[in-house]
């Protein structure tokens, strides 16, 4: 018995993909350039590759004939089985033993993040009400594995995202805790973010908005603030924070574009904007905006260790 849900298929050359955020909307005419390179693709073409293949990344589409990345996850699951035999169970219980990627994503969601007050029971069904009713989840799930995929040179297969990588596993929790915000729940929202923070040792608030075709490589030490944006097709690497100054109220979080790399122990901080195809260098402290397709070398200034030196060289400590 299936569920029905999508099928991935190629865009034919020329047609521009969708963003559903603010930056990337707004930003599509730079994404739309076509064969253009740039530093950062030829530097890092793993993780680069979602800055400039808008006109080749997978969509979506409504189909109860078939499902590409769910008959690739049953199939690797299965030749796993085969080889290692001790693991027979487990991928039959994840996967196999069930009729489409929603249900088996809940089931590994839910065992992960059960505790003696958050029953796994109780949060396959909260998990399976959500995913089989949002088509955008159902979309972005199968796209932000197909991401892991492509990107992550450690993931081999869309059934290892799916079983075994923390970094998809919050980010898909996170989807569900943010449309359990959408629909006012958010009592709920906040318990399920807690509980991700606590398994996953990552931090997204239900209410930050985040595209589709994600990559989140590691994910430990990641925070996201609650009004931060995220374009479709950005890489995060472990501990990147999407923060605020806590000077502002309201809108104070970062926007990042379609397609930017952010690379590990990156703070980007306040209501600033990181432009399409950029990339920002590990351990970089972003206070300003950055360009569309730029490197962060460039641009960034390491303040937090020039006023370091500056408080040492006047005798403040």
């Amino acid at each position: 018995m299936s569920c029905g849900c999508v099928v991935l298929q190629e865009v034919e050359d020329g047609e521009e993909a969708k963003s559903k955020t603010r930056v990337s909307s707004s930003s599509s005419s730079s994404s739309s350039l076509g064969p253009r390179r740039c530093r950062s693709e030829s530097m890092f073409p793993m993780y680069a590759m979602g800055n400039w293949r808008p006109n080749a990344i997978s969509r979506t589409i409504l189909d109860s004939a078939g499902d590409s990345i769910w008959d690739s996850v049953r199939a690797e699951s299965k030749s796993e089985a085969e080889r290692e035999p001790i693991l027979s169970s487990f991928l039959y219980a994840s996967v196999l033993s069930h009729d489409c990627l929603e249900r088996a994503l809940g089931f590994v969601l839910a065992n992960r993040l059960q505790n003696p007050t958050l029953l796994d029971t109780q949060l396959i069904d909260i998990f399976d009400d959500v995913m089989m009713k949002d088509r955008g989840i159902q979309r972005a799930i199968r796209l932000d594995a197909q991401a892991f995929k492509d990107r992550d040179p450690a993931c081999a297969s869309h059934s290892w995202a799916l079983l075994y990588l923390k970094g998809y596993h919050s980010l898909q929790s996170y989807r569900i805790a943010h449309a359990l915000w959408n629909q006012g729940r958010t009592v709920l929202a906040l318990a399920l973010q807690s509980r991700i923070s606590e398994v996953f040792a990552v931090d997204i608030h239900p209410a930050a908005r985040i595209g589709e075709g994600i990559l989140l490589d590691h994910g430990t030490g990641l925070v996201i603030g609650e009004t931060a944006v995220v374009g479709n097709w950005v890489s995060l690497m472990q501990g990147v924070t999407l923060g605020g100054t806590g000077k502002q109220t309201g809108d104070r979080h970062p926007k990042i574009g379609q397609g930017a790399l952010i690379g590990a122990g990156a703070t980007i901080l306040g209501n600033i904007v990181v432009g399409v195809g950029a990339m920002i260098a590990a351990g970089s402290l972003v206070l300003k905006d950055v360009p569309p397709h730029r490197w962060s070398r460039d641009v960034i200034v390491h303040i937090w260790y020039v006023t370091r030196i500056c408080k040492f060289m006047c005798g403040c400590y």
